[in-house]
């Protein structure tokens, strides 16, 4: 199995490679086949390790591949564990890439960059492979820092658009911040368990957790709770958490089919991912997981009331993403890591169908991203039309759809959390029932639906787009039905996921959730009668009568309330706040810097100093340079006397 395991990572990298450094030989049929394939691979192999860990319980890979370094004992190796948390996102990962690579053919066809996308979407998935792999925290923060590498460029891949290049410097610098934490998390846990290898670390940690250390004078923090803290930070960035959230709406400014991996499967989930990996080391420390949850509600609230405002088509999905997020954020905190990554593996599939859809919209559109001028699409693009309503039916948690059950499962593991924090956080989870219902079918309703609002040159080019951009649709419409009713059971409320997830039994909320647990059909119905329903059917409502019945009254709502709008549009002024502190305060240092050490300091009295010494050393030495030959045997005498005379004054 090993051999299977390799080429999992190795199948997207080769393909990365052909397309990127010989895509002008292999043309850009030759590029994508390569990428696709190579994705493909590792997705039907994924497939089958899913089968042979899940399916048929065979006992799990944890083993090193390759031994990078020994330093002092310890070892840097490459390894993999593969267990079925690890199999899930191997399948997860596979799926929703491959569906984005064939996506790329139409949406990418007249891009001049066609080939340099394929190889970085490719190198793309392999690196979040090797993050979901990795049996070891350095291989961990490698996948983590090449998702970031790669990211970076794909935000950044139109590199003449100014918009894209700020925001993929944007992305990368807060990111920065965050993997700074995250670094010294795994730094301090190879300070007090003397090893990187998860399974030492996690069989070590009773050792560890009475320990402290001093933080801050006379102030003495559990060691425990301050890696947690540290690694949290690290999933803070990854996974766009107030406050370093900025980066995730401005990597829009990426083509949609990156848009759609980012947000869907990979780079965003990685933070998730890892919480749920180290709940062994999480479980140990309530004060971290307050700050997890209390951080995760924080942003599933106030990060989808922003979707309200949105008017960019993608935005809206990206606001979406980030409060999603919260609720996988929110069920972490609440040691309810398994409906956690339950939710994670829903989620995956609707949203890249949601972004997906959106990109067809858009290439119907002849790139228009702007709501305000779409409308009536129904008739022109059919297949959009309603995979977009079964991705929307399923991001808001209708009954029977897969975000209802993985949505469902954190709402009531909130409501029976004890964590210090859980009050508010049902109550942020509860509100954005209501607000993702709203702000999901707003843009439904101005996108499909009611007036046709575009210009009549663009009405009169309308038509469903070609096949390989509605067959990812389709095929990740599928999921996004069934996937949740099929695993609900298992992941959610069973032990799907076995020693991979560990839980204290004072903070199993799932399990107290099982005994009320009667099948997704049972689960279904009693849903009915339940808030998130009620306020799920009511955010639909009042985006029907407001779009669709009454126009006119989201005007005069805007006017009413102006200041709260101004608040909303502008972010609650997080971008406003990090250019004048941190980005200002940055150029404020530098010219300190510039002036004080590099002008007066390095300039003037290192370099300019060192030049005006040497120049009076030499006129000095320049008036003892006579030329004539008595002044130099003179002064040979004068050296032969002095000699003598220390010589004397050494003998007696």
């Amino acid at each position: 199995m090993q051999t299977v395991y390799i080429w999992i990572v190795l199948a997207p990298l080769l393909g990365a490679i052909i397309a990127g450094l010989f895509g002008k030989v292999v043309g850009r049929t030759g590029a994508h086949i390569a990428a696709i394939a190579g994705v493909a691979i590792a997705c039907v192999l994924s497939l089958f390790v899913f089968k042979h860990i899940v399916i048929d319980s065979a006992p799990i890979f944890n083993d090193a591949v390759y031994t990078w370094m020994v330093s002092d004992g310890i070892r840097f190796e490459v390894g993999f564990l593969i267990d079925k948390l690890t199999a899930m996102m191997m399948v997860v990962v596979t799926f929703v890439s491959l569906m984005v690579h064939i996506y790329t053919i139409g949406y990418m066809h007249d891009d001049d960059g066609y080939q340099r996308f394929f190889s970085y979407i490719a190198l793309f998935t392999f690196a979040m492979l090797m993050l979901v792999m990795s049996n070891n925290f350095m291989q961990l923060f490698f996948g983590w820092e090449a998702v970031g590498l790669v990211s970076y460029l794909l935000i950044g891949f139109w590199y003449k658009k100014p918009t894209a290049i700020y925001a993929n410097l944007k992305a990368f610098l807060v990111n920065r911040v965050g993997d700074f934490g995250f670094l010294l998390g795994i730094a301090a846990v190879l300070m007090y368990f003397g090893s990187l290898d998860y399974a030492t670390v996690f069989n070590n940690v009773d050792k560890v957790n009475n320990l402290t250390m001093t933080v801050l004078p006379d102030q003495q923090w559990s060691v425990i709770t301050v890696i947690c803290i540290l690694l949290f930070i690290g999933a803070m960035g990854k996974s766009a958490q107030v406050p370093l959230h900025v980066w995730l709406p401005d990597s829009m400014e990426g083509p949609t089919p990156i848009s759609a991996l980012i947000h869907a499967a990979t780079m965003v989930t990685a933070g998730i991912f890892m919480v749920a990996r180290m709940s062994p080391l999480f479980e140990l420390s309530t004060t971290a997981l307050t700050f997890v949850m209390v951080i995760g509600a924080t942003t599933a609230l106030f990060m989808g009331l922003l979707g309200l405002v949105q008017n960019d088509i993608k935005r809206v999905i990206a606001y979406s993403t980030l409060s999603q997020l919260g609720y996988m954020t929110v069920a972490l905190g609440a040691s309810a890591y398994s409906a956690a990554v339950f939710h994670l593996m829903t989620h995956a599939f609707f949203k890249a169908l949601l972004f997906l859809g959106a990109g067809s919209v858009i290439i119907a559109m002849h790139h228009e991203q702007d709501m305000r001028k779409m409308g009536g699409l129904r008739k022109y693009l059919p297949v959009t039309w309603f995979t977009s309503l079964i991705g929307s039916l399923a991001l808001i948690g209708t009954p029977g759809f897969a975000g209802f059950f993985s949505k469902d499962s954190i709402i009531e593991a909130v409501a029976h959390s004890t964590t210090p924090g859980a009050s508010y956080a049902h109550f942020a989870v509860l509100a954005g029932v209501f607000i993702t219902a709203l702000y999901s079918f707003r843009m439904y309703f101005l996108v499909f639906h009611g007036k046709e609002r575009m210009d009549e040159h663009t009405r009169s080019h309308l038509h469903e787009t070609p096949w390989v951009v509605t067959l990812p649709l389709v095929l990740l419409a599928i999921p996004s039905v069934v996937i949740g009713y099929m695993f609900v059971d298992e992941m959610a409320f069973g032990n799907f996921f076995g020693d991979a997830i560990f839980v204290l039994p004072q903070h199993d909320v799932l399990s107290e959730l099982a005994k009320e647990f009667h099948g997704p059909a049972a689960m279904m119905l009693h849903s009915l009668t339940t808030l998130p329903f009620l306020f799920a059917a009511g955010g639909v409502f009042t985006a029907w009568f407001l779009y669709m019945k009454r126009p006119d009254i989201p005007g005069m709502i805007q006017q009413r309330f102006s200041l709260l709008y101004t608040i909303l549009i502008n972010k609650y002024g997080f971008d406003r706040f990090n250019e004048i502190v941190f980005a200002g305060g940055s150029r404020i240092i530098g010219k300190l810097f510039w002036q004080y050490s590099d002008v007066k300091l390095i300039d003037n009295f290192i370099v300019n100093g060192s030049a005006k010494t040497v120049g009076w050393v030499a006129l000095i030495m320049r008036r003892m340079q006579t030329g004539y030959l008595y002044t130099y045997a003179f002064a040979m005498v004068l050296g032969l006397v002095g000699l003598l005379a220390l010589f004397v004054h050494k003998l007696f």
